[in-house]
């Protein structure tokens, strides 16, 4: 996928100054900052939007940051927008951008302030950046460190949503031919599940989970790492638990993908929580509500150790995904 590794990640945050306002500064782990605002805090957000089908192309823009921001407990209430294209870009292309961006914010009640549009030579394609704003009371702040032993591993959607929707949206002869055509059509119709601000919204309005994350680039491996570092906690998954659902089989079968393959597919959408014991079936009633299923596929431990238990055996985790998302979608017919 495009992210740096940790490493160099971490030499271009060290350049960044200490500031007493801010809360949460920039992170690896952390899909959100946040900073002081008179008495809230104000959680900011922004991800950049490229290579997604066309039509789509505004909804994904106003959803990826808006669930990044979700995730720490704050609604999404005001943001900017960049649009950039190369220099032949048809202005059409951006108008069209711009109505669906419009769409999408209105869905999530999000007010647009700022915004730049250019052409320039230097880029081969479309791309969009969203920063996502919205306010929060402290003691509602949800972040990736507040995870605590003993807490059950949530799982809101089945495991690879993203890269199974996207696929049949960019090879659909292809898709036909490995799902069939009835359950292409539904996968197209499930684009939408790749935005998780509704249910981390209300997961943490009711305060049933310690610790969120989307399982975005990297999917599983990338999102329970991640929160195993923040909260210092080890991590014991059970495979035959985790939601895999045929076609993502399929999808293995055809690629001849590995497990840990399968565990770091991109999940955007999906949400990883830590839960308390005692919330279990608080949880349950919450997506329920909302139509979705809760999976619970673990425990964090402890232990700082990061265990996969597969077949009665007990496997180390997986600690780097491989994502093959961008292999997957880049394939040539």
């Amino acid at each position: 996928m495009g992210k740096l590794d940790n490493q160099q990640l971490q030499k271009l945050l060290s350049y960044i100054k200490v500031n007493d306002q801010i809360i949460v500064p920039p992170m690896i782990g952390y899909d959100a900052g946040v900073h002081r605002l008179g008495d809230q805090l104000l959680v900011v957000s922004t991800d950049p939007c490229t290579g997604v089908p066309l039509e789509w192309f505004g909804w994904f823009l106003i959803n990826y940051a808006a669930s990044d921001l979700s995730l720490f407990g704050a609604k999404p209430q005001f943001c900017t927008i960049n649009l950039l294209g190369p220099k032949s870009t048809d202005p059409a292309v951006f108008q069209d951008i711009m109505r669906q961006t419009c769409v999408a914010a209105d869905e999530q009640d999000i007010a647009i302030v700022r915004g730049h549009t250019g052409m320039y030579d230097s880029l081969k394609d479309l791309l969009g950046v969203c920063t996502v704003y919205g306010a929060v009371d402290p003691i509602k702040l949800v972040t990736p460190k507040n995870v605590k032993p003993g807490d059950l591993i949530l799982c809101t959607k089945p495991i690879g949503i993203e890269t199974l929707t996207n696929f049949v949206l960019t090879h659909p002869k292809m898709a036909i031919d490995i799902f069939g055509v009835l359950k292409v059509q539904e996968l197209a119709g499930m684009v939408k599940m790749q935005s998780c601000v509704k249910e981390a919204q209300q997961l943490a309005h009711v305060g049933c989970v310690n610790a969120m994350h989307d399982a975005t680039e990297g999917g599983l491996v990338t999102a329970l790492n991640e929160l195993s570092e923040a909260s210092n906690v080890g991590i014991r998954v059970n495979w035959e638990n985790i939601p895999i659902s045929r076609e993502v089989l399929l999808l293995k079968e055809r690629f001849c993908l590995s497990d840990e393959q399968v565990l770091a597919l991109s999940s955007t959408g999906t949400i990883l929580a830590a839960v308390p014991l005692l919330l279990r079936q608080r949880v349950v009633e919450v997506l329920g509500q909302l139509g979705l299923c809760a999976y619970f596929i673990g425990e964090f431990t402890k232990s700082r150790d990061r265990v996969l238990l597969k077949g009665g055996r007990e496997e180390v985790f997986p600690l780097f995904a491989e994502d093959v998302y961008t292999r997957l979608l880049a394939f040539k017919e």
